[in-house]
């Protein structure tokens, strides 16, 4: 049995770890690490700092597919539509720029819902709050350390968090990258914002129509989302929620800023916004350091191979685009390779 260790418990790490599972069944132990305390990366969904039932999405907000995806990954949204777990999107969204054919879906509890879905179906063993450090070939497999202390030992390691992540790594990484590599790998940027969830009580109720708006009149805030009416999720017993984005040049600017220092910021421009809206019971503020991919990893579509045996492999949306399918693009990228190599692996 070939012991698989994938950090990062978002949307291309669960996909991943799923597919292995399917493919390799009892062939494979699959351990999953995420250095958060919950699972899902920028596809989490959030409760309100008062450990209540409300929660918002303050990552990704829905999925688009366009025709391609829709066809190409046909059995991904076929699953997700028939569990339940994404349906088609029914309420309005201001400003939306939409393609002719493109699809939008919604995850009515919260797209944190996608990544537990696949981790479910992967069996893996999933530990949060495992912040790795350090990687070490130790012949025919890998040590891994994390900041907690002590190492645990991998056949195979894959790394699908943010590449600045990656490259921070201590042990024997560096040394392992070729010239090209690292020159590829520094190649990516990130855009960075804020993200707010306001929660309101039980009897709050909106004055507009809209689910979501594109914000096009403001330098701090460029969405804003009636979280509960976007995903079509009201709660007997629980008032709405609103999430809001700052552009990137906003978050470019305070990215180095503590977020309780920018928040006010935040809040006086949506009071311009949305003079009439009513107090919120709890506020959350989250800063997205990496937000969404602005230039991904050239010439390396879906993966970057760092060692055959035993194998390291590098996945995530930078090594293809930012969105629900390049996540999936990568998801199968890395294990399209990641399986030849156990199977070599395996037949030894």
């Amino acid at each position: 049995m070939s012991r698989v260790l994938i950090v990062g418990a978002g949307l291309t790490g669960s996909l991943c770890a799923c597919l292995l599972r399917r493919e390799l069944q009892s062939k494979v132990q699959i351990v999953v690490w995420d250095k958060a305390r919950g699972t899902g990366g920028r596809m989490s969904t959030s409760r309100a700092p008062d450990t209540s039932s409300h929660s918002a999405d303050l990552g990704a907000q829905y999925i688009t597919a366009t025709p391609a995806y829709a066809r190409s990954h046909h059995s991904f949204y076929s699953e997700l539509l028939s569990a339940g777990v994404l349906q088609p999107i029914h309420c309005l969204i201001q400003g939306l720029r939409h393609k002719d054919g493109d699809q939008d879906y919604v995850t009515p509890l919260g797209t944190g819902s996608l990544v537990k879905h696949f981790l479910s179906e992967s069996g893996a063993d999933v530990f949060l709050e495992r912040h790795v450090t350090a990687l070490y070939r130790r012949g025919a497999s890998w040590e891994v350390e994390r900041t907690a202390g002590g190492s645990e030992t991998f056949d195979a390691v894959v790394l699908t968090m943010p590449v600045p992540q990656i490259l921070q790594l201590q042990g024997d990484l560096r040394n392992l990258l070729s010239v090209p590599q690292k020159q590829q790998l520094d190649v990516v940027r990130y855009s960075s914002r804020f993200a707010l969830a306001l929660f309101f009580s039980p009897d709050v109720v909106f004055s507009f129509s809209w689910g979501a708006q594109y914000v096009s009149d403001s330098s701090v805030i460029c969405y804003i989302a009636a979280d509960n009416r976007k995903r079509s999720a009201d709660t007997p017993g629980l008032g709405p929620s609103l999430v809001i984005h700052t552009s990137v040049l906003f978050g470019l600017e305070h990215l180095e800023q503590d977020k309780e220092d920018v928040k006010p910021i935040i809040l006086e421009e949506l009071r311009r916004l949305l003079p009439d809206l009513p107090q919120p019971i709890s506020i959350k503020c989250h800063k997205w350091r990496y937000s969404q991919v602005l230039t991904s990893v050239p010439d390396c579509p879906g993966h970057m191979t760092i060692v055959d045996q035993p194998p390291l492999i590098c996945g995530g949306d930078a090594f293809s685009h930012s969105n629900f399918d390049g996540c999936v693009e990568s998801a199968l990228s890395v294990f399209s390779t990641l399986k030849g190599m156990l199977g070599v692996q395996q037949s030894a």
